[in-house]
């Protein structure tokens, strides 16, 4: 099955499909071959897998950008420097109106028709994204990931005592809820999913101070700490979705080549969406370089923790492949 329809059936909440051999190119056939891991080869492996592990470099630079372009808002309200005036669900930067892309749909939807005011602020929103990568404002931008970061630090070191256990949820659901906000807003006239988007509540919060909406943000990080991991982002989050869409054929990705693999998969443990990463599984890459699927939020964490280097970020057209 041609790569970005696999990709975009994976978005959607369908589980990765196991290839077929005829899928396998030849290549990756003789690599797949080749490969002969013994046990002692895993522990030889070992020490430097556990030294790698403490490497941060995207995760840093990921945290940096997030909490600059939030305190960006802040700074400009507080300050009345008029540099960025609104929040992430709609802003004007420098005078050049810019609004997130599922609010400009709700938008759209509950007055029922296209809103040329939108346009400018929603292709420049859109064209950023495209290049960038669609889920890159998950993880690079979206306040309320930030908190569920550090929700599912609490979560994971709870579940390694053995206080909780994680529930991953149907990814499905996050289609559902899109469309279910979409009929909503078009049925009400009301953004109904502005009204409980942890995202825009969040950045409200941060920007003209927090209110009583905050009590829904703390409850879903409870439901993520004590129940499932990573809940809203990983499986409800209609934004996740719009953006992925927008960012399926972006130049950015995070690409695996199968040479370098050693197929310990600790990249799956700390990805946020790890059904993105299922070719890493020994015997299911069918190239020997892959795109990362688009519901990847090119996060960093998978390249930061592969110890051999097997993911990297590419720029189509610029990088070279090694």
């Amino acid at each position: 099955m041609n790569r970005t329809l696999e990709g975009l059936r994976v978005l959607f909440g369908a589980e990765p499909r196991k290839p077929a051999p005829e899928e396998i190119s030849p290549k990756a056939k003789e690599i797949h071959a080749a490969k002969k891991f013994k046990k002692k080869d895993f522990e030889a492996m070992e020490g430097h897998i556990q030294s790698h592990r403490a490497k941060k470099t995207w995760r840093n630079r990921r945290w940096a950008t997030l909490i600059f372009v939030n305190l960006l808002f802040v700074a400009s309200y507080w300050i009345d420097v008029q540099l960025v005036e609104g929040s992430l669900s709609g802003s004007r930067f420098l005078g050049f109106h810019m609004i997130d892309l599922n609010s400009a749909l709700q938008l759209m939807l509950a007055h029922k028709h296209l809103i040329v005011n939108l346009f400018i602020g929603t292709a420049t929103v859109g064209l950023v994204y495209f290049l960038v990568g669609g889920r890159t404002f998950c993880s690079w931008v979206c306040p309320y990931h930030f908190l569920a970061e550090w929700a599912e630090k609490l979560h994971l070191s709870l579940a390694a005592k053995k206080l909780v256990k994680d529930h991953p949820l149907h990814r499905g659901l996050r289609v559902v809820l899109w469309a279910t906000f979409g009929v909503l807003a078009y049925a009400t006239g009301y953004t109904v999913y502005e009204t409980i988007s942890p995202t825009g509540i969040v950045s409200r919060a941060l920007i003209y101070g927090p209110g009583l909406a905050l009590l829904w943000v703390l409850a879903l990080l409870a439901f993520e700490v004590l129940y499932s991991r990573r809940a809203w982002c990983r499986y409800l989050c209609p934004i996740g979705l719009t953006y992925g869409v927008v960012g399926t054929f972006s130049p950015v990705k995070v690409t695996y080549d199968l040479t370098r693999c050693f197929h310990e998969q600790d990249c799956r443990k700390v990805c946020l969406v790890p059904h993105v990463l299922d070719h890493v599984v020994k015997g299911r890459a069918t190239e020997a370089r892959i795109d990362v699927g688009p519901d990847c939020t090119r996060c960093g964490l998978c390249v930061d923790t592969c110890p051999s280097g097997a993911l990297t970020f590419k720029i189509s057209g610029i990088t070279r492949n090694r």
